[in-house]
């Protein structure tokens, strides 16, 4: 069986932010391990502030890591301007807010031929710009090209945005929160539009999400971040039908028509600038306060010891002592 080399390979990454008024660096991107093959899309699921949308705006070089590797098809990223050019030509952020993304007074052939004169396209322009808008499902094309964003739903700005990044044919798209800001019916046709751009360009795609129902509908992978870290990822299914980390759990827990009650967290995230001794997760670890860690004789490596991903079966690996003796 030929295995497919990683299209993007990140390996042991950090990236830290100053501390104010003299507190202790942020530790927003902590140790992460990722990779994304060809034609494939991986679902980057957390809370709010555990470091995903960092950690998306470093894999096309606008934040520079304190430490680690990115490598991009068997290239490590390098950060002059002319190549990090290239590498943006070939690897295109999404953004959650379609409002945000787009010029106001531009109108949609203008925003979406943007990035072809940025890198100095030498083909037909106009063709170029209504193929793209066609691929995103604005169809005819034709008739999208003199209006503006105001005149637009939230969806298809959403697919005006999606096509200003497919315009220059890159290799993977980078997602955050692609349809947060959209109503449910809206989310659905994204979704579809990200899946057939995999299977019609074999386009790759990292999804930045909160919403594992996103990751399960849309993702051949997930990788669960907690403060910065990952601490659970495989194929969505064998992650998603049965998580070993307890923080996997209590997402998944408050899924529509999930058995069982709802896993309430304890406190908010901690502070990234103060990541907690032993496993990270341990503040609000219902394992942990419940006894099971003690039961499985590994409360005090939770305590002292951070767990770093390990194989925990299936195909899934998982950053947690109590899953690793379970």
């Amino acid at each position: 069986m030929t295995t497919v080399s990683p299209l993007l390979t990140v390996r042991g990454l950090h990236v830290t932010f100053p501390g104010r008024h003299g507190a202790p660096p942020s530790r927003a991107v902590d140790g992460v391990d990722l990779t994304v093959r060809p034609g494939e899309i991986v679902a980057l699921v957390g809370e709010s502030g555990c470091g995903k949308s960092t950690l998306a705006r470093s894999l096309l070089g606008l934040v520079r890591p304190a430490a680690g590797r990115i490598e991009f098809a068997g290239r490590p990223l390098e950060y002059r301007s002319r190549a990090l050019k290239a590498h943006r030509r070939r690897v295109q952020l999404v953004l959650q807010d379609p409002s945000g993304s787009l010029n106001p007074r531009h109108t949609v052939y203008e925003a979406v031929a943007e990035g072809l004169r940025v890198h100095g396209y030498a083909g037909d322009e106009k063709e170029a710009v209504t193929g793209a808008l066609a691929r995103a499902g604005l169809r005819p094309a034709e008739r999208f090209l003199p209006r503006h964003p105001h005149e637009l739903s939230g969806g298809q700005r959403q697919r005006v945005v999606i096509a200003g990044a497919l315009v220059l044919s890159p290799d993977l798209l980078v997602a955050d929160e692609p349809v947060a800001s959209l109503d449910a019916s809206v989310r659905g046709e994204i979704l579809a539009l990200l899946l057939r751009l995999r299977t019609e360009l074999g386009l790759a795609a990292l999804v930045v999400t909160h919403d594992l129902g996103l990751a399960w509908n849309a993702a051949d992978r997930v990788a669960v971040m907690y403060l910065g870290r990952i601490v659970e990822t495989g194929r969505v299914e064998q992650v998603l039908a049965a998580p070993r980390h307890p923080y996997t759990r209590a997402l998944l827990s408050v899924l529509p028509d999930t058995p069982g009650d709802p896993v309430v967290l304890s406190g908010e995230p901690p502070d990234p600038s103060r990541v907690p001794s032993g496993c990270r997760f341990r503040p609000r670890c219902p394992v942990l306060a419940s006894g099971a860690a003690d039961r499985a004789g590994v409360a005090d490596r939770c305590r002292t010891e951070d767990p770093a991903l390990a194989d925990g079966g299936g195909g899934v690996d998982v950053a947690c002592h109590w899953a690793a003796r379970a």
